[in-house]
């Protein structure tokens, strides 16, 4: 974008999957999910879901105790909005980077321990698993926003699920049974119910611009909101990082497995937003919605008035407020 273009003052970023950032991951060690926050102004982010990959049932407690205890005396930084856990009910066959032994079918038992620490704002499953539409009625009536993801369903199984009451669409096209023309599966679903929201990795990496141009035009900015689904390496650099029980390796800013699929993102949040920019040619206003009020309203969050975010005309940020205070502002 121009650089001569107007400077743009908004409501902060709000970003639904932060898997860790700043060199930290979430899964391994949940107590830096407060060092991360402190950070993530630094990118515009004023509100964020800690992400927790499949992992066992002990790392997730420890992240609902971090979330419990509250931050420490004099800590200022993005607001944590309760946890969101991305797993283990995934479909093995989708499950990226999900450690295998991890994954399990639904669980009412761990259902009911999850809601007891918490409840997590927003878990991700695969409904084609047994168990998963009693686990979704459940998490629901905890308030919980159920997401499909990672997922091998048909689009009738994902039809049903949204029946159930999932909501949302973990980082569309990726992880999931796509738009084949005999074969519709969650990613066909999502785009062809009339309420679905999603998520979208709108980072030119795990998306291609058509498809990216293909979302906005049948979902529009209020059912997207961009999401990172960013790793200990956001705001690192390139190298090796941890995301849950698993080595990953970032180069020239992508994030790959050891077999070399992607696994997780380093693009900050207005990376996605000129993405999405160039990509669609969307007003800005519209995709600046997808990374502030929608993802807000799809979590059910009421931006505080008192924070919001300065961008230049390049859609870099200058400064960032938080509880009517500057916590972050870009060197001269």
């Amino acid at each position: 974008m121009p650089a001569t273009e107007p400077a743009h003052r908004i409501s902060g970023f709000v970003d639904l999957q932060v898997n860790g950032g700043f060199g930290h991951d979430f899964t391994t060690n949940p107590e830096s999910i407060w060092e991360v926050a402190t950070r993530l102004p630094e990118h515009g982010v004023t509100a964020f879901l800690p992400t927790i990959v499949s992992s066992p049932p002990k790392a997730v407690f420890a992240a609902f105790g971090v979330l419990a205890a509250g931050p420490p005396d004099g800590w200022v930084g993005a607001h944590p909005l309760g946890l969101h856990l991305e797993g283990p009910f995934l479909a093995p066959e989708r499950r990226g980077t999900h450690e295998a032994d991890l994954l399990a079918e639904p669980d009412l038992e761990l259902v009911e321990r999850w809601i007891d620490a918490g409840p997590p704002r927003m878990v991700t499953l695969a409904p084609e698993r047994p168990g998963a539409r009693e686990a979704v009625g459940r998490l629901r009536a905890a308030g919980t926003i159920v997401a499909l993801g990672h997922s091998a369903c048909t689009a009738e199984a994902a039809g049903a699920a949204f029946e159930w009451g999932a909501a949302h669409v973990t980082h569309l096209f990726n992880g999931m049974s796509g738009l084949d023309h005999r074969h519709p599966g969650l990613a066909a679903a999502a785009l062809t119910h009339p309420t679905a929201t999603v998520g979208l990795i709108g980072d030119g990496v795990h998306v291609h611009p058509t498809m990216l141009r293909l979302a906005h035009r049948i979902l529009g900015h209020r059912r997207i909101a961009l999401a990172t689904d960013a790793v200990a390496a956001l705001g690192a650099g390139d190298g090796s990082y941890r995301l849950g029980g698993l080595t990953v390796t970032v180069h020239d800013g992508v994030v790959r497995n050891e077999s070399g699929d992607l696994a997780g993102g380093a693009a900050s949040m207005p990376h996605l937003v000129r993405t999405m920019l160039a990509a669609t040619g969307a007003p800005s206003h519209e995709v600046l919605a997808m990374a502030t009020t929608t993802p807000a309203r799809i979590v059910g969050f009421t931006p505080w008035t008192g924070d919001a975010v300065l961008l230049d005309g390049d859609f870099e940020v200058i400064s960032t407020t938080i509880d009517h205070a500057v916590v972050y502002r870009r060197s001269p």
